[in-house]
């Protein structure tokens, strides 16, 4: 009896394993999008953070081994600056100006036009 009541409990419980996630909302996919980028920019920072230390600790070995200073075009650390998200703007409320032109065939020389009535 307790083999058919725990065999019948794992077959409901194992159910549930399939039950598929309504899709994200647009708010949802909005924020999660923002810490994509914030994670991104936290990489970058992180990098220029790293680059500055090793700068230093190269410039500080260069005085103790009495070695001419590196050239300063070769290694540039970039500042990623301060954080700033600006979100996607979606098709449908882009500027009616901004629509890009087709375009044209690398091949050919004419194109022909439309017909109108």
């Amino acid at each position: 009896m307790m083999k058919k009541l725990s065999l019948c409990l794992a077959l409901l419980f194992s159910t549930a394993t399939f039950a598929k996630l309504p899709p994200p909302s647009d708010e949802a996919k909005a924020k999660a999008d923002e810490a994509k980028a914030k994670a991104a920019w936290s990489d970058k920072t992180a990098a220029y953070q790293l680059c500055k230390s090793q700068d230093r600790t190269a410039e500080r070995f260069r005085r103790e081994q009495k070695k001419p200073a590196m050239d300063a075009s070769l290694a540039k650390c970039e500042d990623p600056g301060p954080f700033v998200y600006s979100p996607p703007v979606p098709p449908s409320i882009a500027p009616a100006g901004a629509a890009t032109a087709p375009a044209l065939p690398a091949n050919s020389e004419k194109v022909p036009q439309p017909i109108k009535k």
